[in-house]
């Protein structure tokens, strides 16, 4: 049976102390921003001009 990952990370930059990426639910397909900087970090969904979750269809799943 294969395994479903349940959260992909779409796109990510950065450096040695500090990154950034968009996470998504592949069950649900919210976009998530992901914010660390050290030791602290924070997740946030990503909403759209009318305050409505971004939602990325058909996501593949390696």
């Amino acid at each position: 049976m294969k395994r479903i990952k349940r959260f992909v990370w779409l796109e990510s930059e950065g450096g040695i102390f500090k990154e950034t990426a968009i996470i998504v639910d592949t069950l649900t397909g919210v976009n998530y921003l992901f914010a660390q900087a050290r030791n602290a970090g924070g997740l946030t969904p990503l909403l759209d001009e009318n305050g409505n979750p971004i939602i990325t269809k058909n996501i593949v799943n390696d």
